[in-house]
């Protein structure tokens, strides 16, 4: 995961603040996941139950970067995507409920870990944060398609003023 915004933030870097701010809070969503799940580098931290301070830092970064998405970069790619034609339009069509399905489950994490100490159950949490972080994976790759289409149309009509 941490790989791929390197690489998009190199790719698309520079072209639309929004998703250069995007990307920022995807490198950090990235870095504070892996945090809580353990896994390098930062495996030794994970011996017990992160603390709910570290969830909900964590769950407010997913929430910020959601609202981003969908207020922000989706509503312009959306409009640009309008404007370039309708093969755009339909990937962007097509991607979007797949997306959603992530923001769903992204949702119920948030709603049952952000500020809830009685459902820290660590079984639960920890299957709980494997399969956001695959759907996360999921998604980061499909906006990667999203962002690549506008970055695309927008270098087109730049080159073209």
């Amino acid at each position: 995961m941490y790989t791929r915004v390197q690489q998009a933030q190199q790719k698309w870097g520079g072209s639309l603040t929004a998703i250069d701010n995007w990307l920022a809070e995807r490198q950090q969503i990235i870095v504070c996941y892996c945090r809580l799940a353990g896994l390098p580098p930062f495996e030794k931290d994970r011996h017990t139950m992160p603390s709910q301070e570290k969830i909900r830092e964590f769950c407010q970064l997913l929430m910020d970067y959601l609202s981003a998405g969908h207020f922000e970069v989706y509503e312009r790619i959306v409009t640009q995507c309008a404007v370039n034609g309708t093969d755009s339009r339909r990937l962007a069509d097509s991607l979007y409920p797949k997306i959603a399905v992530s923001t769903d489950l992204s949702l119920e994490f948030n709603d049952k870990y952000a500020e809830h100490l009685s459902t820290r159950n660590s079984g639960s949490f920890d299957i709980e944060l494997s399969a956001l972080g695959q759907a996360l994976e999921e998604r980061f790759e499909l906006e990667d398609k999203l962002i690549e289409t506008l970055y695309i149309r927008h270098a087109d009509n730049t080159t073209a003023v």
